[in-house]
């Protein structure tokens, strides 16, 4: 059986998921065999929060070429978790607010 630790691999940081910050939304990238209800309980577990809903999304791998071989970079996951409203905040996140 996998950690919490294994389900939830890092947080990702970009503009899109810092606007979604203010409507109480996280971005995670997660394991690949992962599935929302995995997700859902990871996350209560690590930050001690209560998920209201876990949006997720499979990202292919890209082609990348160097020299004259070519191959593609590893596929990986996306979780959106969105936080219930009475709910506390993830502190990692709060600093970039």
């Amino acid at each position: 059986m996998k950690s919490a630790y294994d389900v939830i691999k890092k947080p990702i940081v970009t503009e899109a998921s810092m606007r979604a910050l203010s409507q109480r939304k996280y971005t995670f990238e997660v394991a690949v065999d992962a599935n929302k209800v995995d997700i859902k309980k990871a996350a209560e577990e690590i930050f001690g929060i209560k998920v209201q809903k876990v949006t997720t999304m499979s990202v292919k791998g890209k082609y990348r070429r160097q020299g004259a071989r070519g191959g593609y970079t590893a596929k990986r996951k996306k979780a959106i978790i969105c936080v219930t409203e009475d709910s506390k905040t993830i502190e990692f996140f709060d600093g970039m607010m």
